[in-house]
């Protein structure tokens, strides 16, 4: 590895509720510590996009589609070793109410990885719903946060606004689905495509 000290700046364009995006989470912290990556932490409107690109929500596709996917969750699951819930008690979940914490707390100068990942294990792996707001300030609280104040703030126009240029700017940039990574202008979409982004980093050092 070169340039440790070197930081690389990395917009990431995600979801709570992607089961893909939570199992992504460890492996993209860890590619964070040992990078030295600034990542621009960009909540988006994934069903906005989808609709869009044409593609279905996840209930919506060909029962074998549907099929495939439980597959690859559960191969993914147990070759990294992370808890899942394939079919989580509050599947399909809004995303808005998690992402807008999220911009609330990324707007008071904190650094939301660890919220965020909390927010993803709760639903993936601890059966929570993680559009009440009740559930999301106890979990902010938890990390020794002040949720509640988070919750007040998220449903200022700054944080809508913030939301808003997410789902515009990922339009803009041709994203398609979560997780996605953007390097460099170079787009790296999806959980198994951790290692081009590590090896994109490492070129670009």
């Amino acid at each position: 590895m070169r340039g440790v000290s070197v930081s690389h700046s990395v917009d990431y364009y995600f979801a709570v509720p992607s089961p893909w995006t939570y199992l992504a989470g460890p492996r993209f912290e860890k590619l964070i510590r040992k990078y030295n990556l600034e990542v621009n932490w960009k909540p988006y409107e994934v069903p906005r996009v989808f609709a869009l690109t044409g593609t279905k929500p996840v209930l919506q596709r060909p029962p074998q589609i549907q099929k495939n996917r439980l597959n690859e969750l559960r191969r993914w699951r147990e070759y990294l070793d992370m808890p899942l819930n394939l079919e989580p008690k509050f599947f399909p979940a809004d995303a808005t109410p998690a992402a807008h914490m999220l911009i609330s707390a990324k707007q008071t100068g904190r650094e939301i990885s660890k919220l965020a990942h909390a927010y993803m294990r709760a639903y993936w792996a601890e059966e929570k719903d993680i559009a009440d707001s009740a559930t999301l300030v106890e979990i902010a609280d938890k990390l020794g946060w002040n949720g509640k104040i988070l919750f007040e703030k998220s449903g200022e126009a700054a944080v809508l606004a913030e939301y808003e240029e997410n789902s515009e700017e990922a339009i803009q940039r041709n994203v398609f689905g979560t997780p996605t990574w953007i390097y460099k202008n170079d787009l790296f979409w999806g959980q198994d495509r951790l290692d081009f982004l590590k090896r994109a980093i490492e070129d670009g050092s």
